[in-house]
């Protein structure tokens, strides 16, 4: 049995709760002890992106020490995977943490090849987010979920399109913003999907509101939460 240490994001334990209980369900099911370390907090991303690096190495030090050793860490987040794995070099944290987003391990170290089919028949479409590039995912989160029987990936233009949150971004320049997740939902919209499936928590977040907002009916999903509901 793999041991695996689970690394769970800000917005995880104040809004999405669900995702960190079917991250847990998920790789348990795979085979793998799951160690959850309660007194971690935040990856440093925040302060990061705003431009504070004195208080983001601050705040990923003691994320570092918490995850010091060689047992794999997954996150549910593209985002905070890429920090600890790229951000942490650019603020001089060492040593480097095994860290992993819950996909990527799913297929390149637990070498998942089939996974069980959904209750019931759903379309969606699938959210890249912009850190997954700095991952190098491509389309490692679709080729999981294309395992799932039951479930169809519609086809998306501009798949690389921005949802427009970017963390502080959103808050900084609102209508900037809110104009590139119109966009983003206009495509999705015309894909014809009724659900939108991501890997990033704060993009799902940011299409939801945005979403309610402007009366578009969709449902959100995180990607943990859809492999979990077939199991």
């Amino acid at each position: 049995m793999m041991k695996v240490r689970l690394m769970l994001t800000c917005l995880c334990d104040a809004f999405y709760g669900e995702v960190g209980i079917a991250t847990v369900k998920v790789l348990e099911h795979v085979g793998c002890q799951v160690h959850f370390d309660a007194r971690q907090t935040c990856c440093g991303q925040p302060p990061f992106n705003a431009g504070d690096w004195k208080a983001a190495k601050q705040v990923a030090e003691r994320c570092r020490s918490l995850f010091e050793g060689n047992d794999p860490v997954v996150t549910p987040s593209a985002s905070c995977a890429a920090m600890v794995r790229e951000g942490f070099k650019m603020l001089g944290v060492e040593p480097e943490v095994p860290v992993f987003e819950l996909c990527q391990f799913l297929r390149n170290v637990a070498h998942v090849e089939r996974w069980q089919a959904l209750p019931n028949q759903r379309r969606v479409a699938f959210h890249r987010s912009c850190h997954g590039r700095m991952l190098g995912l491509g389309s490692t989160q679709e080729d999981l979920l294309r395992l799932v029987g039951n479930l169809e990936i519609l086809p998306l233009n501009e798949t690389e399109q921005c949802c427009g949150f970017g963390g502080a971004f959103s808050v900084t320049h609102g209508n900037t913003s809110k104009g590139i997740g119109q966009q983003k939902l206009s495509q999705i919209v015309a894909s014809g999907a009724t659900e939108v499936v991501g890997g990033d928590m704060g993009c799902l977040m940011h299409l939801q509101g945005l979403a309610e907002r402007l009366g578009v009916p969709l449902q959100f999903s995180h990607v943990a939460s859809v492999l979990g509901d077939a199991l």
